[in-house]
């Protein structure tokens, strides 16, 4: 018991005697201006080319950087911000347009692919002792930065961020005036990627001996029930002298109980210059992070100089054991887990690519409830609230470089990801990069990923690599020195290679590929669509059934990552226009399921599935045959129309039933046994559409201007039935401290605005369903969303906002 008090004791010392002299790191992502600049025409782009903005350190001549620019009549808007979800669709021949959503960015326009953004802050005087930084978790893309008239720097990758001193830039006497020039005109991937400062920004202010972003390292050696953690601590001195000081660290558990504590260990430090400190602790009773205990512990580490705390951060860290097999598979925590992965780009419906916290939460919560354990990030940087996502609910993630390219940009590039990612346990693997079609097989390739997987290795011992690669049984350039070995596709060579080279762990880093349009069973070339069943794919990809029953069969096969968990703008396949968004997810570009979703799931989880598809509203068919597909996990299935049986069959393992069945309307129903136990399930032929039905992902909001909530919509016959064909238009009405912020319904060939004018909000059902994507404001109390349709009943939902 002595123990234990003396532990709240020291860390309630340890926060009373810092908060003298706590760092801030303020949020700037409120009241910026927002214009479009121009990349082909200089009077329209403020002059950019024309001006000389580089020849002097300080620019206050009249141009668009000059803090006394007038930019009142600019538009205002909050960060993260994605101008291109806003725009109009453009069917164009121009290259890339189909692949980014027929969206009109990039160097064929101009007028709307170079975005200007300023941010009006004050700084208090009493603060002019201190350090600050800027920090931008990231711009698309080719972002040039300047306050005060100042130039800072140049971000040249949309999506790995980056941290500026601006100490010396700073105005205690009025305001700042932060300038951002983005330039989107050169894409960087072949889907949509939106453009703008689409993550967060901050203002960090700290001592100048302080720890710098990203310099902490935390990593743990598992032995038995216990675990050494290796805490690396870098401070770097801004002093204008050399300093002293002194660095410790103490883990918590997530109650903030103090666990273990390092001694102090005395530092010296240079004018300008840093040094890491590196100290271990050992851990007891170790509870180790998993998918079902996605536990996180905290180091909090502490600089002082003299006796004065001048510096300290809280890093929340899981302990965990991973092992690659190349015969038996992987283990965490020596536990074997198959990899049931999907991958997935960063736009949501409605909101494209500037996505609120809240979201990542709400799509890693639908892909867990899928039955999936692992997300990659394909194929760049994720934003660090995804990987926060992942570390609390419990995903494990691959997390991957942009490129496979060793220049000093691109090495760089690399550093800072790992060095920001490398604290996450549900980062478990780090890939170097996709499908580079010209270098992977060659020399090149080889010498590049050498180059990579050394400074990996040296940033972050305690992980290994893989290189998401689309070639068969094929051992040359990045395969010979790549540690885990990934195919894209090819499934049917993953045998062949294990022959060949069976020392060596498979990851299937792209498979599947199935191509469905949700709620459609017909394919449908003038609107564009794909049957909603696991029957089409594109040549250089399988069906789901295809390359999981090799997976999920043969132990070499770590497992791998299904193209793609979600629907994502862009990259329509196999059609082009009016498609504007890919058919290849599990789940729409809403996060509503399409059938083979039920397919994963059955042989994900554990949980009971039994699932009819398709509807069962076809008056045009009465008479005629329609093909029945039951996904299940159950051992044997009976189907009955209208209470007649239909035939009783064995599943098979890791596949589907089929029944061919004339078609009458009334009620398919399932009836289903899993170890003795009896499942069921059922369609029904539903009535016309009656009304609107809302379900809010959540009632209670932070009235913060930051959370946010997803409310989707149903549209059900007067028995409460969802209409699977319903298409009402429905229009939205919002009272109370709030804003809608997007709109979407999963049609991949809509045309409607995600962002409506002029608070006009709505759209149309598709299958019948629709989403509204609501933020919070910062007043306490309730708001009331209304939706409302012509020749419906209407719904309401009401949500409480909280501070």
């Amino acid at each position: 018991m002595k123990k234990i008090q003396y532990h709240y004791i020291l860390a309630l010392f340890l926060i009373v005697s810092f908060s003298a002299n706590a760092q801030e790191k303020i949020s700037l992502d409120e009241d910026w201006k927002f214009h479009f600049g121009h990349a082909a025409n200089p009077e329209k782009d403020f002059d950019y080319s024309k001006t000389a903005l580089l020849h002097k350190s300080n620019v206050f001549a009249t141009t668009v950087v000059n803090p006394k620019f007038v930019d009142t009549a600019w538009a205002s808007v909050n960060v993260p911000h994605d101008w291109v979800v806003e725009l109009p669709f453009v069917n164009s021949p121009q290259v890339e347009m189909d692949s980014h959503g027929y969206k009109p960015v990039g160097g064929m326009y101009p007028e709307t692919s170079i975005g200007w953004y300023r941010k009006h802050f004050t700084v208090d005087k009493s603060k002019s002792s201190k350090r600050f930084e800027l920090q931008f978790d990231g711009i698309y893309r080719n972002a040039e930065i300047w306050i005060n008239g100042f130039y800072v720097g140049t971000n040249f990758s949309g999506y790995v961020g980056n941290s500026y001193d601006v100490t010396d830039y700073i105005n205690f006497e009025g305001e700042n005036v932060l300038v951002v020039r983005v330039d989107a005109t050169q894409y960087e991937g072949w889907f949509y990627e939106g453009a703008g400062i689409y993550r967060h920004v901050w203002l960090n202010i700290t001592d100048k001996i302080f720890i710098p972003v990203d310099g902490i390292f935390v990593h743990a050696e598992v032995k038995g029930k216990n675990a050494i953690v290796n805490i690396e601590t870098t401070v770097q001195n801004n002093n204008l002298q050399a300093s002293n000081g002194s660095v410790y660290s103490y883990i918590t558990d997530r109650n903030g109980k103090v666990l273990a504590k390092t001694a102090e260990q005395k530092i010296t430090l240079g004018v300008h210059k840093n040094t890491t400190v590196i100290q271990k602790l050992n851990l007891n009773n170790t509870r180790l992070w998993s998918l079902d205990d996605p536990y996180l512990y905290r180091v909090i580490s502490v600089v002082k100089s003299g006796n004065q705390i001048v510096h300290q951060t809280k890093t929340r860290f899981g302990i965990k054991t991973v092992r690659f097999d190349a015969k038996k598979g992987f283990f965490l925590n020596e536990k074997h887990l198959k990899i049931q992965g999907t991958n997935n780009h960063q736009d949501h419906a409605g909101i494209g690519s500037a996505l609120p916290d809240y979201m990542q939460y709400y799509r890693i919560k639908l892909l867990k409830e899928m039955g999936s354990n692992s997300y990659r990030a394909s194929h760049n940087a994720p934003t660090p609230e995804l990987l926060d996502a992942c570390d609390s609910i419990g995903m494990l993630v691959l997390d991957e470089q942009r490129l496979l390219n060793s220049s000093p940009e691109y090495v760089d590039q690399f550093k800072r990801l790992i060095k920001r990612d490398r604290n996450h346990p549900s980062v478990f693997l780090w890939s170097i990069g996709n499908e580079e079609q010209n270098i992977q097989g060659n020399d090149y390739g080889k010498r590049i990923a050498q180059t990579l997987l050394a400074i990996q290795q040296d940033l972050d011992p305690s992980r290994t690599s893989t290189y998401a690669a689309d070639m068969p049984n094929v051992y040359k350039g990045v395969n010979e020195v790549i540690p885990i070995r990934g195919f894209n596709y090819r499934e049917y060579a993953v045998a062949d290679y294990h022959r060949d080279h069976p020392n060596q762990p498979l990851l299937g880093t792209e498979m599947g590929s199935t191509v469905t349009t949700r709620g459609i069973y017909e394919k449908d070339e003038i609107r564009a669509y794909v049957p909603d069943q696991d029957i089409t794919h594109p040549w250089w990809a399988s069906k789901a059934e295809t390359w999981w029953k090799l997976a999920a069969e043969n132990d070499f096969w770590l497992g791998g990552y299904v193209w793609t968990g979600f629907d994502y703008r862009g990259e329509p396949t196999p059609y082009k226009w009016p498609n504007i968004s890919s058919h290849f997810g599990i789940m729409d570009v809403c996060g509503f399921p399409k059938n083979i979703y039920y397919y994963y799931q059955s042989w994900w989880t554990d949980k009971d599935v039994l699932h009819i598809s398709p509807h069962w509203n076809w008056p045009e068919k009465i008479g005629k045959p329609i093909e029945v597909w039951v996904n299940s996990n159950a051992d044997e299935v009976e189907l009955f129309l209208n209470g007649k049986t239909l035939g009783k069959k064995v599943m098979p393992r890791n596949s589907h039933l089929k029944w061919e069945v004339i078609y009458e309307p009334g009620t398919l129903e399932a009836i289903g046994y899993k170890k003795g136990k009896k499942i069921t399930s059922k369609v029904e032929t539903t009535g016309t559409a009656y009304k609107i039905i809302l379900t809010s992902d959540k009632t209670i909001l932070t009235a913060d201007g930051k959370d946010a909530t997803v409310v989707n919509i149903s549209i059900s016959d007067d028995k409460g039935r969802e209409v699977p064909i319903a298409d009402n238009m429905v229009k939205f009405y919002l009272s109370g401290d709030a804003k809608i912020i997007g709109v979407g319904n999963g049609d991949p060939s809509s045309h409607e605005p995600d962002k409506c004018k002029d608070g006009m909000w709505q759209r149309s059902a598709f299958n019948g369903k629709c989403q509204v994507i609501i933020q919070a404001g910062k007043t306490n109390g309730s708001i009331k969303l209304e939706a409302k349709a012509n020749g419906l009943q209407s719904a309401s939902t009401t949500i409480t906002l909280v501070k």
